[in-house]
């Protein structure tokens, strides 16, 4: 393996950066700056000489936390399974977060790169079982909107609708993805 734990870094085909975390079947565990740990093959990642973020650091328990939790177990709360968080995959479609520079590239071929970047995510959630994901495309005159409706509306296993105003303003489409097909219709 020519990554060891603690290094940082970068996928090569996806916006993810994080910290190796360990070894499993041949590939590299990764956990992403938001907590998620996922599974690489050595040749999908690029070592980055920069440090990691505090958040990332964070993220890993000291012994002495194992400890705590397992002392808090005896008293945990009904409640607070229902407070639990679903982690949510942000994915920015604006063309200057895709790419260094447009030079040379005319509105069709970056509406092009926004929109299999988007498929690419989207498959990507749908392969590694995330729940919900946020498309970041901005208000503009909202062509980048229409096609990214466009290609949400041909997957089966999912529903779509405007992100938290909030949090994302009216620039931003949340992806629900249902995890058992057989729950998806009876929720309509």
């Amino acid at each position: 393996m020519k990554f060891k734990i603690g290094d940082v870094v970068f996928a090569i085909d996806e916006l993810i950066e994080g910290k190796v975390v360990g070894f499993k079947d041949n590939q590299v565990v990764v956990e992403t700056k938001d907590g998620f740990e996922l599974d690489f093959n050595e040749n999908e990642l690029i070592a980055s000489s920069e440090t990691i973020s505090q958040e990332i650091e964070m993220s890993v328990p000291h012994p002495e936390v194992f400890k705590e939790k397992e002392s808090s177990k005896k008293h945990k709360s009904p409640l607070l399974k229902k407070e639990k968080h679903i982690p949510v995959l942000e994915v920015d479609l604006h063309i200057n977060q895709l790419v260094k520079s447009t030079r040379g590239m005319d509105n069709y071929d970056m509406l092009n790169l926004q929109i299999e970047t988007a498929q690419r995510q989207l498959d990507f959630a749908i392969q590694k079982r995330f729940q919900r994901l946020v498309f970041i495309h901005g208000v503009g005159e909202g062509v980048l909107r229409q096609e990214l409706e466009f290609l949400l509306k041909r997957y089966d296993n999912i529903k779509f609708y405007d992100a938290d105003y909030q949090k994302y303003g009216r620039g931003a489409t949340e992806v629900y993805i249902f995890q058992n097909p057989a729950a998806q219709s009876s929720n309509y």
